[in-house]
């Protein structure tokens, strides 16, 4: 197995980079709209529940897991836990550290290259014209309205920045931690946040745009997304809560098998305690303090309550935030520069999708950097292809995200978490975790991570597969229901849909293919002796 000199050049770098990994398009979009739809003060109190019992303790995890693995040569899931472990059949259980990234990756530089190409479309004046009708034009752009039609390569096209976002994602990836991965994320997260915080002091001065309107001002567009409501009814809803841990792992990156990738560059004498925090604190701060400040009392301003209610995330983020920007003085230039926002956003998190990969394929298959990326590179081009064609009502852009990006997130984070509580052992995984440590973790997190944060995911996990797999209405008694829901009837019965079957089909195929690689690999590992590295 060769042995990769890959390091982090500072703290500060690694920090920005796990960072950049954590803050994506669903701190700008994604959590603004669950807030204002479940009720921001009953939200935000499960919200935080979640970040302290899944993701603060898994994060730590995964950096302790990482840099331990690390010291075995290894960079990639399946490996670390084949070296923790040291157990042949260990490695399968990290093959979906593999998978996730990967696949994820195939749909997410997708939607990225929509951040490029609206960011010109608004510079050039196209998301301003009068009369415009932006749910046409998202349509028509992302491919939304017909298989095949986003298969266009004209200036305003999405389909050049699909081209531009994938070469310099693998440029980047290709120049490794340092001067990649790294060198991009110290750049690109202090211009997010400096734009965040320009458009920030924007929307907050916008007043009562519409004097007719005066409900519709910023500081009713703050309670609508703040005001807490009825807490206590919208956290009796298990909705709310499957909601709110799923904002955690979209927003964290925990269960990505990124973080644990990361951390494995480290040694013995680098802080992974307070680094974690550190890079934790700063996606709140862009998702709390920025993303949640911005979005909805923009909207609300100039659209008032019912041009939100009901948004998801594209919808919000390209639907309706053209037609405020439309609307605001200097909205030309406030879109342009939300959109670039939004890029920056999305590729510190491509980016970090293709490391696991990477890794992976050269400590498992024992091939150099331009091999690894050439490969990485037709496995994905193959899935964003998939994607970028079967395009109408991005069925399989949706299936893909469920099956993977959220189905098995959920069950890679509570294996995770099981494995340094259980198999590693909480006292062995709570020194290992505190060597170079800047502080310590308070202690009562050993009875957290051991007991409470497993019992947790596997309440929500199983929460999550009544409601989104056999459509349990959460009623007992005569009145629960079961009506199994479209990610089921898309693939069974009379109402099947040929897309979303072939989607699943490409995730069979992926999952087989990554354990034929993990088999491979195994052999690979398995005729040389574990040894670790006092590094």
């Amino acid at each position: 197995m060769p042995k990769p000199q890959e390091a982090w050049s500072s703290k500060l770098g690694v920090i920005l980079a796990v960072a950049g990994s954590a803050v994506g398009l669903g701190n700008f979009l994604r959590f603004p709209g669950l807030a204002a739809q479940y009720g921001g003060g009953a939200f935000m109190i499960a919200y935080f529940v979640s970040l302290l019992v899944i993701g603060f303790p898994i994060g730590w995890c995964e950096w302790g897991l990482g840099r331990y693995g690390g010291r075995y040569g290894f960079h990639s899931t399946p490996g670390i836990f084949y070296a923790l472990l040291k157990n042949r059949w260990a490695k399968y259980l990290g093959v979906i550290g593999f998978i996730v990234p990967v696949m994820i990756y195939m749909y997410y530089v997708y939607v990225e290259a929509w951040c490029l190409g609206y960011a010109l479309n608004a510079a050039t004046g196209n998301l301003s014209k009068p009369g415009m009708n932006y749910s046409e034009f998202f349509s028509r752009y992302t491919g939304a309205g017909v298989d095949g039609i986003a298969l266009h390569f004209g200036l305003y096209d999405v389909g050049i920045f699909v081209v531009i976002v994938y070469a310099l994602n693998f440029y980047f990836i290709f120049k490794g931690i340092s001067k990649g991965i790294e060198a991009v994320c110290k750049y690109a997260m202090p211009a997010l946040i400096a734009i965040a915080l320009i458009v920030l002091v924007r929307v907050l001065t916008l007043g009562t745009p519409d004097p007719a309107k005066p409900a519709q001002s910023v500081l009713n567009g703050l309670g609508f997304m703040w005001n807490p409501g009825d807490v206590w009814t919208g956290l009796k809803n298990p909705q709310l809560w499957l909601a709110a841990s799923g904002q955690i792992f979209f927003s964290l990156s925990v269960g990505f098998g990124v973080i644990i990738t990361y951390s494995s560059y480290l040694t013995k004498k680098d802080d992974v305690v307070l680094s974690g925090l550190t890079a934790s604190a700063a996606n709140e701060f862009c998702e709390v303090g920025l993303g949640g400040l911005i979005t909805v009392p923009a909207a609300f301003v100039f659209l008032g309550a019912a041009g939100i209610i009901g948004q998801g995330t594209f919808s919000l983020g390209f639907n309706v935030l053209p037609e405020v920007f439309a609307r605001m003085p200097g909205g030309q230039l406030f879109a342009t520069i939300f959109f670039i926002l939004l890029f920056l956003a999305a590729i510190t998190s491509s980016l970090s999708m293709l490391q696991p990969g990477i890794a992976f394929l050269e400590e498992g298959l024992g091939i150099n950097r331009r091999a690894s990326v050439a490969l990485l590179g037709l496995i994905t081009a193959v899935g964003t292809l998939f994607v970028w064609y079967f395009s109408k009502n991005l069925k399989a852009l949706d299936t893909i995200d469920f099956w993977v990006g959220t189905l098995m997130i959920f069950i890679q984070a509570t294996i995770l978490i099981i494995i340094f509580g259980w198999r590693v052992g909480i006292d062995k995984g709570w020194e290992e975790m505190h060597l170079g440590a800047d502080i310590r973790v308070p202690s009562f997190f050993k009875p957290v991570i051991r007991y409470l944060t497993p019992g947790f995911l596997l309440t929500i996990f199983a929460l999550f597969i009544l409601k989104n797999v056999f459509g349990w209405n959460f009623a007992w008694g005569d009145a629960a229901r079961f009506e199994p829901t479209g990610y089921v009837k898309d693939l069974v019965g009379p109402s099947h849909d040929l897309v979303a079957r072939l989607s699943v089909a490409l995730v069979a195929v992926m999952t087989i293919f990554s354990v034929v690689l993990v088999q491979i690999a195994g052999k690979n590992w398995e005729s040389k002796p574990l040894k670790e590295e006092d590094r």
